[in-house]
């Protein structure tokens, strides 16, 4: 999550250089919504997803990349407890999550989702244990093998995902 200069607003590591400290404040908006996460890992993997405090207490060696974002929709497999699985707010919303192997999965919605369809999908379709909401009204998908360009907003902040692992879809 960013802040409106497209600064993130919380931990924020490129190339293994820490550009911006865990952020575990409270405060208003999704990225405070308890317990909120980190995305880290490397180019050529394995991934994770941990919540804040998980990661502070875990991770001591620096990873390659990583990025704070809130909520947590799952944790060891179970609903965050302060997202409702049948909440009537509903955006177009993307998350990543990361299976038992270490890979990271992306989704994006096509239309407007809650946050409790959002982590079923990644429960249940990604089968994804830890998953972590990254934004809302402003997420955007450019996919040239489908031909998928959402151009509403000006883009910020991105995830490029230039190709698979060998052997996997």
């Amino acid at each position: 999550m960013y802040d409106t200069s497209s600064q993130p607003i919380g931990y924020y590591v490129e190339n293994k250089n820490r550009l911006h400290q865990i952020n575990r404040r409270d405060g208003k908006g999704n990225f405070y919504l308890k317990p909120n996460g980190v995305f880290y890992g490397a180019t050529k993997g394995p991934w994770a997803v941990l919540s804040s405090d998980d990661f502070t207490k875990q991770v001591s060696k620096r990873p390659e990349l990583g990025t704070q974002s809130g909520p947590m929709l799952l944790i060891d497999g179970k609903f965050n407890p302060h997202i409702s699985q049948s909440g009537t707010s509903e955006k177009i919303r993307n998350a990543v999550g990361v299976d038992d192997r270490g890979q990271a999965h992306f989704v994006i919605s096509d239309e407007p989702v809650s946050f409790g369809l959002l982590a079923r999908m990644m429960r249940d379709h990604c089968k994804t244990p830890n998953a972590l909401f990254l934004d809302g009204t402003v997420s955007s998908l450019w996919d040239p093998a489908t031909g998928r360009l959402d151009a509403q907003f000006p883009l910020g902040p991105l995830i490029v995902v230039e190709k698979a692992t060998k052997g996997v879809p």
